[in-house]
């Protein structure tokens, strides 16, 4: 027994520290924001609108709506956890020559959003940009509150936003670009020695809330992602409800749209026409 504590002592001591140490370091290694605005949708010449819009908890949080001429469907674009809405200008562009309306935010913490992200935080946008979306006739001949007419675009961080939202609301359709099952298994691969799913407080579950999500799915997911490999696109399609769709893509996390532009733009615009 006298073996067994001088054992588990160091253990414990070392676990102590490493949860310490993970408390401290979750945010910043899951959130990277930038608060400088590079450029607007004006740089390409897309007309735009400048929205400020409050949450349920009262902080002030920023984005643009890009409108599409006789846009019959709305995107509503959960962008990743660095930069901000003006590094997704590319995306905006592309939506826009699709045909689609975009709205797209900046989480909390975020471009010129106020507050400090988390992931309660981060749903609590979500719910706000969708109220948004829905309180405005956007597309030709929809009421005002029509909820089919919303697809909710996530890309890896925004995946789990996304995925999130649509348990919660009525929309017409999901797409996950390069998405995650959920923190936890992210951070068991970088530090297997640890019960990380058990300590991450940021758990973006999303595996766990794909059989709730009853709306047509695309998954875009590159075999290249250096940070999320194919498994994850491969067991939330298998979590998910028919109909769904997996388009495989090739390059790097970040710009794998652009090397697959051609299949990229492909299976969106499949997408879009299955739903109008």
């Amino acid at each position: 027994m006298r073996k067994f504590y001088k054992m588990a002592i160091p253990f414990l001591i070392i676990l102590v520290g490493f949860i310490l140490w993970l408390r401290w370091t979750e945010p910043r290694m899951l959130y990277h924001p930038d608060g400088q605005i590079d450029q607007t949708p004006d740089n390409l010449g897309l007309k735009y609108e400048d929205v400020t819009l409050t949450t349920s908890d009262g902080v002030r949080i920023n984005g643009w709506l890009v409108p599409a001429p006789d846009a019959k469907l709305t995107v509503l674009f959960f962008h990743g956890n660095a930069g901000n809405i003006s590094h997704r200008l590319e995306k905006l562009a592309i939506l826009h020559d699709l045909g689609v309306n975009t709205f797209i935010i900046d989480y909390r913490g975020f471009g010129r959003s106020e507050g400090k992200p988390n992931e309660q935080g981060t749903y609590r946008d979500a719910q706000a940009a969708y109220d948004y979306v829905v309180g405005r006739a956007l597309a030709p001949r929809a009421p005002r509150g029509s909820p089919r007419s919303i697809i909710l675009y996530g890309e890896s961080l925004g995946s789990a936003v996304a995925a999130d939202l649509a348990t919660k609301v009525e929309v017409g359709g999901l797409i996950l670009e390069e998405a995650f099952t959920s923190v936890g298994d992210v951070g068991q691969k970088m530090f297997p020695f640890f019960p990380v799913r058990w300590l991450v407080q940021n758990k973006y579950d999303t595996l766990s809330k794909m059989p709730r999500i009853k709306v047509p799915l695309l998954i875009l997911h590159s075999r290249e992602d250096e940070f999320f490999d194919m498994r994850h696109a491969q067991r939330l399609l298998a979590a998910a409800n028919e109909p769904k769709t997996l388009v495989e893509l090739h390059g790097t996390h970040n710009d794998a749209f652009l090397v697959s532009a051609p299949v990229y733009r492909d299976g969106l615009q499949k997408f879009f026409a299955s739903l109008r």
